[in-house]
Protein backbone atom coordinates (compact mmCIF):
# COMPACT_ATOMS: atom_id res chain seq x y z
CA UNK A 1 0.00 0.00 0.00
CA UNK A 2 1.42 3.66 -0.86
CA UNK A 3 1.82 5.97 1.57
CA UNK A 4 -0.35 8.83 0.53
CA UNK A 5 2.15 11.17 2.14
CA UNK A 6 5.34 10.11 1.20
CA UNK A 7 4.62 7.78 -1.47
CA UNK A 8 6.56 5.18 -0.08
CA UNK A 9 5.57 1.61 -0.84
CA UNK A 10 6.50 0.24 2.14
CA UNK A 11 4.20 0.14 5.40
CA UNK A 12 2.34 -2.06 7.94
CA UNK A 13 -0.88 -3.29 9.65
CA UNK A 14 -1.05 -1.20 12.77
CA UNK A 15 -4.92 -2.05 13.47
CA UNK A 16 -7.98 -3.49 11.49
CA UNK A 17 -11.38 -4.30 12.37
CA UNK A 18 -14.46 -4.95 10.39
CA UNK A 19 -16.88 -2.19 9.82
CA UNK A 20 -20.33 -1.64 11.27
CA UNK A 21 -22.33 -3.13 8.53
CA UNK A 22 -19.55 -5.69 8.37
CA UNK A 23 -19.01 -5.15 4.34
CA UNK A 24 -15.79 -4.34 4.74
CA UNK A 25 -12.20 -4.16 6.84
CA UNK A 26 -10.87 -0.69 8.16
CA UNK A 27 -7.12 -0.48 8.17
CA UNK A 28 -5.32 1.52 10.18
CA UNK A 29 -1.38 1.57 8.54
CA UNK A 30 1.93 3.23 9.41
CA UNK A 31 4.39 3.63 6.61
CA UNK A 32 8.00 2.59 7.61
CA UNK A 33 9.75 5.52 5.81
CA UNK A 34 7.59 8.53 6.94
CA UNK A 35 6.28 7.30 9.75
CA UNK A 36 2.75 8.94 9.24
CA UNK A 37 -0.56 6.82 9.80
CA UNK A 38 -3.44 6.75 7.33
CA UNK A 39 -6.75 4.29 7.22
CA UNK A 40 -7.85 2.03 4.09
CA UNK A 41 -10.43 -0.07 3.55
CA UNK A 42 -10.81 -2.88 2.58
CA UNK A 43 -14.28 -4.48 0.39
CA UNK A 44 -15.27 -7.28 -1.90
CA UNK A 45 -15.76 -5.95 -5.58
CA UNK A 46 -19.04 -6.92 -6.47
CA UNK A 47 -19.96 -7.75 -9.74
CA UNK A 48 -23.18 -6.02 -11.09
CA UNK A 49 -25.89 -8.46 -11.74
CA UNK A 50 -28.19 -7.52 -14.29
CA UNK A 51 -31.72 -8.46 -14.92
CA UNK A 52 -33.04 -8.54 -18.90
CA UNK A 53 -36.66 -7.39 -18.83
CA UNK A 54 -39.36 -8.66 -21.20
CA UNK A 55 -38.74 -5.65 -23.43
CA UNK A 56 -35.36 -6.56 -23.62
CA UNK A 57 -33.70 -3.36 -21.62
CA UNK A 58 -31.12 -4.29 -18.78
CA UNK A 59 -30.99 -2.97 -15.43
CA UNK A 60 -29.22 -3.59 -12.07
CA UNK A 61 -31.10 -6.25 -9.96
CA UNK A 62 -32.69 -4.50 -7.24
CA UNK A 63 -33.56 -6.69 -4.34
CA UNK A 64 -36.10 -3.97 -3.31
CA UNK A 65 -38.85 -4.79 -6.68
CA UNK A 66 -38.67 -8.29 -5.26
CA UNK A 67 -39.15 -7.43 -1.69
CA UNK A 68 -41.86 -4.57 -2.36
CA UNK A 69 -43.70 -7.36 -4.59
CA UNK A 70 -43.48 -10.12 -1.68
CA UNK A 71 -45.14 -7.82 1.15
CA UNK A 72 -47.80 -7.10 -1.15
CA UNK A 73 -48.70 -10.88 -1.56
CA UNK A 74 -47.92 -11.29 1.94
CA UNK A 75 -50.00 -8.72 3.86
CA UNK A 76 -51.79 -9.95 5.85
CA UNK A 77 -50.45 -13.61 6.05
CA UNK A 78 -48.74 -14.81 8.81
CA UNK A 79 -45.29 -14.41 7.07
CA UNK A 80 -42.77 -12.47 8.93
CA UNK A 81 -40.21 -10.14 7.37
CA UNK A 82 -37.36 -12.50 8.19
CA UNK A 83 -38.91 -15.12 6.13
CA UNK A 84 -39.46 -12.57 3.27
CA UNK A 85 -35.64 -11.55 3.68
CA UNK A 86 -34.36 -15.50 3.47
CA UNK A 87 -36.78 -16.37 0.68
CA UNK A 88 -34.95 -13.52 -1.32
CA UNK A 89 -31.32 -14.27 0.05
CA UNK A 90 -32.10 -17.55 -1.22
CA UNK A 91 -32.94 -16.23 -4.69
CA UNK A 92 -30.15 -13.89 -4.91
CA UNK A 93 -27.46 -16.87 -4.11
CA UNK A 94 -29.72 -19.49 -6.33
CA UNK A 95 -29.46 -16.95 -9.30
CA UNK A 96 -25.88 -15.47 -8.89
CA UNK A 97 -24.09 -17.94 -7.82
CA UNK A 98 -23.73 -19.46 -11.62
CA UNK A 99 -20.97 -17.56 -13.82
CA UNK A 100 -23.90 -15.94 -15.61
CA UNK A 101 -23.99 -11.83 -15.09
CA UNK A 102 -27.31 -11.48 -16.50
CA UNK A 103 -30.46 -13.15 -15.60
CA UNK A 104 -33.83 -12.48 -17.18
CA UNK A 105 -36.94 -11.79 -15.16
CA UNK A 106 -38.57 -14.51 -16.13
CA UNK A 107 -36.18 -16.70 -14.20
CA UNK A 108 -35.98 -14.52 -11.26
CA UNK A 109 -40.13 -14.57 -10.93
CA UNK A 110 -40.11 -18.36 -11.40
CA UNK A 111 -37.19 -18.64 -8.82
CA UNK A 112 -39.10 -16.97 -6.07
CA UNK A 113 -42.89 -18.06 -7.02
CA UNK A 114 -40.65 -21.68 -6.54
CA UNK A 115 -39.84 -20.96 -3.07
CA UNK A 116 -42.77 -18.54 -2.31
CA UNK A 117 -45.62 -21.55 -2.87
CA UNK A 118 -43.32 -23.77 -0.27
CA UNK A 119 -43.68 -21.02 2.20
CA UNK A 120 -47.56 -19.46 2.19
CA UNK A 121 -50.14 -21.23 -0.72
CA UNK A 122 -52.01 -17.92 -0.63
CA UNK A 123 -48.87 -15.16 -1.08
CA UNK A 124 -48.04 -17.32 -4.06
CA UNK A 125 -51.46 -17.02 -6.04
CA UNK A 126 -51.49 -13.39 -5.17
CA UNK A 127 -47.34 -13.17 -6.69
CA UNK A 128 -48.44 -14.99 -9.59
CA UNK A 129 -51.48 -13.19 -10.30
CA UNK A 130 -49.58 -10.27 -10.92
CA UNK A 131 -46.14 -11.47 -12.06
CA UNK A 132 -48.47 -13.67 -15.02
CA UNK A 133 -50.92 -10.87 -15.55
CA UNK A 134 -54.09 -12.98 -15.42
CA UNK A 135 -55.86 -12.02 -18.15
CA UNK A 136 -59.03 -13.17 -16.59
CA UNK A 137 -61.10 -15.36 -13.97
CA UNK A 138 -60.21 -18.60 -15.86
CA UNK A 139 -56.73 -18.34 -16.23
CA UNK A 140 -56.85 -17.27 -12.05
CA UNK A 141 -58.84 -20.72 -11.22
CA UNK A 142 -56.35 -23.19 -13.76
CA UNK A 143 -54.08 -21.55 -11.66
CA UNK A 144 -55.64 -22.44 -8.15
CA UNK A 145 -57.01 -26.00 -9.90
CA UNK A 146 -53.06 -26.80 -10.84
CA UNK A 147 -52.12 -25.84 -7.33
CA UNK A 148 -54.54 -27.92 -6.34
CA UNK A 149 -53.73 -30.89 -7.69
CA UNK A 150 -49.95 -30.72 -7.33
CA UNK A 151 -48.53 -33.35 -4.56
CA UNK A 152 -47.55 -31.63 -1.30
CA UNK A 153 -50.60 -29.59 -1.43
CA UNK A 154 -52.43 -29.05 1.37
CA UNK A 155 -55.59 -31.23 0.53
CA UNK A 156 -56.95 -30.65 3.99
CA UNK A 157 -58.03 -26.88 2.52
CA UNK A 158 -60.28 -28.52 -0.07
CA UNK A 159 -61.75 -31.08 2.78
CA UNK A 160 -62.44 -27.56 4.85
CA UNK A 161 -64.07 -25.82 2.19
CA UNK A 162 -66.55 -28.65 1.07
CA UNK A 163 -67.61 -29.25 4.52
CA UNK A 164 -68.25 -25.20 4.95
CA UNK A 165 -70.53 -25.44 2.04
CA UNK A 166 -72.32 -28.15 3.07
CA UNK A 167 -70.28 -31.12 1.56
CA UNK A 168 -69.48 -34.60 3.53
Amino acid sequence: MRCPFCSHSDGKVVDSRSSKEGDSIRRRRECLKCGRRFTTYERIEEVAQMVIKKDGRRESFDRWKIKSGLLKACEKRAISLEQVDSLIDEVERSLFNSSEHEVSTEVVGQAVMQRLKRLDEVAYVRFASVYRQFKDLNEFMTELKDLLTEPGSQPQNVTRLSRAKGGE
